[in-house]
């Protein structure tokens, strides 16, 4: 009901002194001009160097590292291939095929038989 009423207003008369503009910085596309450039300036640097790190984090990989996947699984790289996207791991008693791109951290780099090979126990 107010918006019929607001275009439907009669325009202000001649002998009534002009309202004051609003400041610059109150304008709709000054402030969208400076979302954009903290856009800009923050955000898209934070997510460049995210990139690169896990670009470095995916070629540092090799067999006996033990890794982190994105489902929360732990284990230890048994065979990689550069060039191929999948990664073969150990985990407890099992092996499986995980995409590259799954591997989340890598926690340690280790020999491929200290990482799968449990201490024994002494029998007395």
């Amino acid at each position: 009901m107010t918006t019929f009423a607001l275009l439907a207003e009669d325009p202000p008369p001649a002998n009534q002194a002009p309202t004051e503009t609003p400041p610059f910085y109150m304008n709709p596309l000054f402030m969208m001009a400076m979302l954009g450039l903290f856009f800009v300036v923050v955000m898209l640097p934070a997510s460049r160097r995210k990139k690169r790190e896990e670009a470095a984090m995916l070629a540092s990989m090799k067999a006996g590292s033990k890794i982190v996947t994105s489902s929360g699984i732990v284990g230890s790289i048994v065979t990689i291939k550069d060039g191929e996207e999948e990664v073969t791991i150990k985990s407890g008693d099992t092996k499986l095929k995980v995409l590259r791109t799954s591997i989340v951290r890598i926690v340690a780099a280790e020999d491929a038989a200290a990482a799968t090979t449990p201490p024994t126990p002494e029998v007395k």
